[in-house]
């Protein structure tokens, strides 16, 4: 009884700390957009959900929270430094901690994610400096120069990519001719691979990295295409065109039922794509200009796609399989859009926040209010965790009662 009682406790304890070491990801689980929560509320009161709590004062930034180790992080930044704020699920603040430079120009602010696996974080800046700190206080662990390094160099508006971290390993896009995409040991900063890619700049992509029977693959834009790599070793299995007039291409594929759509703003809209199963080669099935988000992204949901466009500023409908629409409605202004139990949660760049139906019949606006505190642009894109929403806006983060 002792031996089984200790064999249960070590598995206990294994499995925790795996658990507390899996990565987080932009925009939830397998960077799709869809957050598995049940019981949540499918109207809203009259004057919106209700705020659980709301913190003031994070500076400028367009990056999303993430929730690991008991704790919310979020990238932001104050008078061009860069900071990563820490607070517990009540909205206080733990701690804040200053990372180095971050993008002043265009459209200031932090633009990539922390990611946080165990006690270690990453974060991106845009100007391209890589930085591993201690989960647990900030401090930096080893910091990398992407550009200088790895011969990349910056893009218009700052790089926007949250890099992928798995196991002993973290992913970024240098954009280098050399150096396109590189991986690089999570714990010390060293080189693991290098590929060539396509030898393109870096197009503000946050790469997905799909797990396959006979392969990992790691799947990203660069400037003018949509490119797949081993994950292992970096080689480049296949790539597919894809550009637009500003090379601006931020918004992760999306993978569903053994096919990528691939799709990006300025008029260029969406690939999909049919990926063999080992992964090393797609085919093109249909593509769609109207499904151009800039940034937005779009979830699939039973087999249909769904978000808004740029140019075609619509929200829309689309069966994956085929690309017919089945609705196309503009209640809102253009935005963001993930899912969770049955529910669009769309965020549009005039603040407006609609709760919608789900479903491929029509456009359903259920339930909407108006995100009127923080700054700048509406561009950050919401986050479900434990029945509340988070949006942040700027200045401020809001935390939304939804269940």
């Amino acid at each position: 009884m002792i031996q089984k009682a200790f064999l249960f406790f070590a598995c206990l304890i294994l499995s925790t700390s795996v658990f507390a070491q899996t990565p987080t990801k932009w925009r939830g689980e397998n960077n799709s957009g869809i957050y598995n929560e049940t019981g949540l509320l499918k109207e809203w009161p009259v004057n919106g959900p209700e705020i659980l709590w709301s913190f003031e004062g994070l500076g400028e930034g367009h990056s999303s929270p993430v929730f690991a180790n008991g704790l919310i992080y979020l990238s932001s930044m104050i008078d061009s430094k860069g900071y990563i704020f820490v607070f517990n699920q009540d909205g206080k603040l733990q701690w804040k901690k200053e990372y180095g430079n971050e993008f002043k120009d265009s459209y200031p602010g932090a633009r990539s994610s922390v990611v946080v696996a165990g006690d270690l974080m990453y974060m991106y800046s845009g100007y391209g400096v890589l930085y591993c700190m201690d989960a647990n206080n900030g401090n930096t662990k080893w910091t990398k120069n992407v550009f200088e390094d790895f011969d990349g160099q910056n893009i218009t508006w700052g790089v926007t990519e949250t890099v992928v971290v798995t196991d002993d390993v973290v992913y970024v896009t240098p954009g280098g001719k050399k150096n396109n995409v590189v991986a690089l040991n999570r714990f010390t900063g060293d080189l693991v691979w290098t590929s060539a890619g396509k030898g393109e700049l870096s197009a503000y992509c946050s790469p997905l990295l799909l797990k396959l029977p006979s392969r990992t693959l790691l799947v990203t834009h660069t400037a003018d295409h949509i490119i797949g790599l081993d994950a292992k070793n970096g080689q480049l299995l296949w790539d597919f065109p894809h550009t637009n007039r500003w090379k601006v291409h931020p918004n992760t594929p999306i993978f569903y039922n053994g096919s990528l759509f691939c799709f990006s703003g300025y008029g260029q809209g969406g690939e999909m794509l049919a990926l063999s199963d080992d992964g090393s080669s797609v085919k093109e099935v249909w593509s769609k200009k109207e499904l151009d988000s800039r940034m937005g992204g779009m979830v699939v949901v039973d087999g249909y796609l769904y978000g808004s466009g740029d140019n075609a500023r619509e929200w829309r409908c689309v069966n994956w399989e085929t690309g017919a629409e089945t609705y196309v409605d503009k209640s809102i202004a253009k935005g963001v859009t993930i899912y969770a139990d049955g529910m669009l949660y769309c965020y549009s760049e005039r603040g407006e926040l609609a709760l919608v139906e789900a479903t491929p019949d029509a456009f359903k606006v259920i339930s909407q209010t108006k995100v009127e505190l923080g700054s700048a642009q509406h561009w950050a894109h919401p986050v479900i965790n434990n029945g509340r929403l988070f949006v942040h806006h700027g200045d401020a983060l809001v935390v939304y009662k939804i269940k």
